[in-house]
């Protein structure tokens, strides 16, 4: 999902870091008026996690690649907005030291993977979840589900993002300058990976952990009460 340099357009680079940017903004106030001697720990184990799994891609078919990213238990556990910043930092370490993902591309693929995964995912883990105990089945399920969705959600809008790039940047005789792949193309390919691989494995992840939160540390579980003042 992560999106290399030379695929999108310097003025769609642009336009993304400027989407980004406000979220970031909020992102840091929201998070800085919480942080505790608890949080600021967990946040580090938490983008430490996501920068780990990410680096797992995993061959699909269709000839990409797919990976989980761990932004919904990130929101999960610490809020959307904290998993923003996390899965943030996670990305730009990629970027700058291991060439995955572009720097001018960074603020499409923090966009789409810091920001439109956790906030989704949350979203639905939310609805799922309601006001259950912190014991009940609804929130692990609710985070697999929300980890299944967040991170689909995320690869349709890089799809999107892809898909635009011949239609509306292309040589005079019509040669696209970027991406050369169409929306009929870039979302097909795109959302097979996350369906079919990425998308299981950030249900399992996401469900996986927050099932064995629930069991062996609730009090983790608990900081959604902290966070959602914020959320």
């Amino acid at each position: 999902m992560h999106i290399p340099d030379g695929y999108l357009s310097p003025a769609t680079c642009v336009v993304m870091y400027a989407a980004a940017a406000p979220f970031w903004y909020r992102a840091a106030q929201k998070v800085k008026a919480v942080l505790t001697n608890r949080t600021v720990p967990l946040l580090s184990i938490f983008a430490a996690f996501s920068f780990v799994i990410m680096m797992f891609n995993a061959p699909v078919p269709d000839g990409t690649t797919a990976h989980a990213v761990g932004g919904t238990l990130m929101a999960i556990i610490l809020g959307p907005w904290a998993a923003t910043i996390g899965v943030s930092i996670a990305l730009l370490i990629q970027a700058i030291f291991f060439g995955d993902g572009g720097i001018l591309a960074f603020g499409a693929n923090c966009f789409n993977i810091a920001v439109v995964l956790p906030f989704v995912g949350y979203v639905v883990y939310r609805l799922i979840a309601g006001d259950a105990s912190l014991t009940s089945s609804r929130h692990w399920i609710g985070a697999a589900v929300g980890g299944y969705v967040g991170i689909n959600a995320a690869a349709l809008m890089a799809a999107i993002e892809f898909g635009v790039q011949p239609a509306l940047f292309h040589a005079a005789d019509g040669t696209p300058l970027y991406c050369p792949y169409g929306l009929s193309q870039a979302i097909p390919a795109m959302l097979f990976a996350h369906l079919t691989i990425a998308g299981f494995a950030e249900a399992v992840v996401t469900g996986g952990v927050v099932a064995f939160l629930q069991r062996s540390m609730p009090s983790l579980m608990g900081l959604r009460v902290e966070k959602e003042a914020v959320a």
